[in-house]
C-alpha cells in the first residue's frame, strides 16, 4: 500500500487491507489535524479492499464531524462500493458519486 498526500486529498494506492489500516490511520489523522474541514480519500487505485481497512475509512467519517471536519471517498470502484453495501458500512461514510 502506497500512501500518497496532495493538501487535504490522500491518495491511497495498491492492496488495502488488514495489514495497512495503522498506516492509513495514521495519516487520516495527519490530514485532519492539518486540514480546515475537508479531507479526501482517494481510492482510485485501491486493487483491493477488506473489511477491517473500510471500518478506518468508516470511523474517520464517523468521528471526524466532532472535531469539524469532514471526509469524502473519492473514486470508489465497484469492488469497494460492493464492500461498503454487504459490510452495511455505506451508511457511515460519504462517497462522491461524481468522482466514482
Amino acid at each position: 500500500m502506497d500512501i500518497l498526500t496532495d493538501g487535504p486529498t490522500l491518495v491511497l494506492c495498491g492492496d488495502f487491507d488488514a495489514r495497512s489500516t495503522s498506516r492509513v490511520r495514521s495519516a487520516l489523522h495527519e490530514r485532519l489535524e492539518e486540514s480546515d474541514y475537508e479531507v479526501v480519500v482517494d481510492l482510485t487505485h485501491v486493487e483491493s479492499v477488506d473489511l477491517p481497512a473500510l471500518r478506518v475509512l468508516a470511523y474517520a467519517s464517523h468521528a471526524a464531524p466532532r472535531t469539524g471536519h469532514h471526509v469524502t471517498l473519492r473514486g470508489c470502484g465497484p469492488q469497494v462500493l460492493r464492500m461498503l453495501h454487504l459490510s452495511r458500512l455505506i451508511r457511515f461514510v460519504e462517497v462522491d458519486r461524481d468522482a466514482a
